[in-house]
Order: structure tokens, then sequence, then C-alpha cells
């Protein structure tokens, strides 16, 4: 199933739509986000090494850390410059070290000798990290398409707002993305606006969901496509409602979890799928549920059909059924009934005094009837009646 989420990625938008873009939430129960982060890139980045181009935004990593994730995948990064590019928003995040280095105090900001990686000296102006993502993709395919991953959106976050966030990542996902760029350091107050259609394909993040409010949470889920939750497989409660003893259990959540992801199709539609997952040294391992436990996943989605069509028998049913004040074209007068009084005369009138509990039905298996009493003459008249109607006017 994380495979699938996999093949969605990698096959991206189609012409017209927005990037395909996906969130990975996790919390301190089950801190396996990184790790699946990592296996989503580094499946991502062997399909994309032979044709496209991927960009990653590292915040918590240093772009060498990159490359040797990839390495340890068998991943050839001989020519990782050809298809990859980091904006290493993780050596110099606020450009405390740029400050250092005019004042001579630090000879070098390192960023380890690599020739794709892209220096961001400012994580705050979230506008220029837009730009150095667009510059880098370019810089790879051209006029292609290319994937971005953002290994951190909470190292975002102890930075920058919500609102601006939450543009950035429809930015990147969006056609027709605005960008706007300082004119000059004098002219602070001019700027130009940089209009261009987005390249990129798409688009997946994590966020660390324990450590914000459930509003940007769902900021960061509603521009996505795609949202996967890592969950612990044992959950604190259940451990101290069974039995103390175990408690020893949840040390599994620390090697084991559930994978949870909810995938919008094109028609609108939403499919949810469940994996279990191990982790050894590093390494994530998804284990398939059985036929049983994923109908239970499936039912956690409420399933709601509309039925456009009425069958032959509703049909006859409501041809049946004779509405109030409806003149049913059969030859006599039309009478508005006021409650007081049935239409047929002398059909109803030895009911009339009697209360309607006790009234007797009358059995027709052809129509319907609705009986209606009014509570008292005090009562409004219904909106068929004239108020006025004992007037001469």
């Amino acid at each position: 199933m994380a495979d699938a989420v996999c093949r969605v990625l990698r096959d991206g938008k189609v012409d017209g739509e927005h990037a395909t873009s996906l969130t990975i939430n996790d919390s301190i129960n089950s801190p396996f986000g990184p790790t699946v982060f990592n296996y989503i890139f580094t499946q991502l980045s062997s399909y994309i090494a032979s044709n496209k181009g991927i960009v990653i935004v590292t915040f918590t990593k240093s772009p060498l850390f990159t490359l040797e994730l990839l390495k340890s995948r068998g991943i050839d990064v001989g020519k990782s410059h050809e298809w990859l590019r980091v904006v290493d928003c993780y050596t110099d995040p606020l450009g405390w070290k740029g400050r250092l280095k005019e004042r001579r105090v630090v000879k070098n900001v390192s960023t380890e000798g690599l020739t794709n990686v892209g220096l961001c000296k400012d994580v705050r102006k979230l506008d220029e990290l837009f730009s150095l993502i667009l510059a880098a993709g370019k810089g790879l395919v051209g006029e292609g398409k290319f994937s971005v991953a953002i290994d951190s959106v909470s190292e975002m976050l102890r930075h920058t707002s919500l609102s601006s966030v939450a543009s950035l990542l429809t930015n990147i996902r969006s056609h027709g993305a605005v960008c706007l760029l300082r004119g000059s350091e004098s002219d602070s107050h001019i700027y130009s606006v940089e209009k261009s259609e987005s390249q990129v394909s798409s688009v997946f993040w994590l966020l660390h969901s324990d450590l914000h409010d459930m509003k940007t949470a769902a900021a960061c889920e509603y521009v996505s496509s795609m949202v996967a939750t890592v969950k612990p497989l044992i959950t604190s409660s259940d451990a101290l409602r069974d039995n103390i003893v175990n408690l020893s259990l949840l040390e599994q959540n620390y090697k084991r979890g559930r994978f949870h992801a909810s995938l919008k199709r094109r028609n609108g539609r939403v499919r949810v799928m469940c994996e279990e997952f191990s982790v050894e040294q590093s390494v994530i391992k998804f284990t398939t549920l059985t036929a049983g436990e994923n109908a239970v996943a499936q039912s956690l989605v409420p399933k709601v059909q509309f039925n456009l069509q009425l069958s032959d028998k509703e049909k006859s049913d409501r041809a049946k059924v004779v509405l109030p004040f409806e003149h049913q074209e059969t030859g006599k007068s039309v009478q508005i009934y006021d409650g007081r009084k049935s239409l047929n005369e002398g059909t109803h009138d030895s009911n009339a005094a009697l209360p309607p509990e006790n009234m007797q039905k009358h059995e027709d298996s052809g129509r319907g009837e609705i009986i209606y009493f009014r509570d008292s003459d005090d009562e409004m008249p219904d909106s068929d009646e004239d108020p006025d109607d004992d007037l001469d006017i």
C-alpha cells in the first residue's frame, strides 16, 4: 500500500490539475514519520533517476545525509547531479553563519562541497525559498516536470506563520504560481511580479502533528490530495485499561506501527488503506493486512450513496398520493378543505366529532389521504384561503 502511494507520486499530475501532494503525519507515540519519509523519498528517487528530477528541501538533515541515504538504498549517486537538487535549509537557516563569514569570524559556510546544493540563507523568507525551489527544478529538467520533497513542515512553522506556509505549499502545487521579487535593496517597497506555470509534478512533506494544534494539521491536509498517518499498534490507554503488565507491549510501538493512508481519486472517491510496518536498523518493511483487517479499515470511511432514479414501485406509490388542496380533474367543483369538514360531505360527517385517535380508519388500497384537524377557529387560515372572503368588495 505504501508502494501505491509512491506510484501515485511518481505518476504525478495530469495537465490542468494541481500537483499530486502528500502529507505524512506522525506523533511521539509512533515517531516513524522521518523513516516513512525517507522510504518514500528513496523509492521515488529510484523511479525518477531515469527520466525526471527531484528537489528535496532539507530542514532537519544535512545534504550529505541525503546522499548517504541514497547510497544505503543501493541508488547510484555518481550521476545524482543529473536528477537531484538539494535546497539546504539546515546549514544556515537564519543566515547567522553568513554574517559571521562577512566579519571573518568563520572561514567558510560549508555545504559539504556538493555541486547540486543551493543554500537558503533565511528560511523566514518563503518567497525566496519558493524561488530557490523553482530555480533548482528548472536547472534539472528545463521546461519539464519535477517532484519536490520537504523533510519537515514543522521546522518551517517554527520560523513563520501558518498562513505563509500554507501559501507556499499551495504555490508549489498550483498552476500559474505568483512570486513577489524585491526590485533592489534601495527600493524596498518596489516589487516585481513573476508569473509562471508550475512545473511541479508531485510534492510531499512531513508534519509532526502532535507539535501543532488541529488547525495547523487541517490546513496541511486541506492542500493535500493524499494523507498518510503513522499510528502506534497499541495505545497507552488500552494497556492501562487491560493490565499494568501489558505496558511492556508499548515497547512494540518503537519497533512496529500502522500506516494509514487516504487517497483521493479523480472521481472524488476516497480510498482508505492500512498496512503494518516494522523497523530494524532504520530500514522499514511493510506488511499487508489480512482481508478482515483491511475491511475494518475500509469501514472507517462513511459511504454515502445517492439514487437519482425512482423504481417503478416508487413511481406508482408517488402517483397514488393525493396532495392537500390538489384538484384531480375529476369533474367536481374545487373545494378547499379547512380542517372542519371533509371534502366528501357524507363520508366523514359521522366521524367529525370524534378525536383523531378514535377515528375509524378508512382503508383504501389504491389511494392515500392526508387528514388535518385545525386546533381552533382562531388559528390563522392556510395560504390558499382568503381571510376576507366574507367581505363584499
